[in-house]
């Protein structure tokens, strides 16, 4: 997960690049997906 909070930082990702990127489910990665979809329009499937 901070691998990809690593990439996301370094292409400068903002927070609905990050909802829009296909993550892998069940993981914890897919978390960070739903926390950037929280922040944009409040768009989270399972929170």
């Amino acid at each position: 997960m901070i691998a990809e909070a690593v990439v996301a930082m370094e292409f400068r990702a903002s927070a609905e690049d990050i909802g829009r990127i296909s993550h892998a489910h069940p993981t914890y990665t897919e978390s960070f997906k739903e926390a950037a979809l929280a922040a944009t329009e409040n768009r989270a499937l399972h929170i």
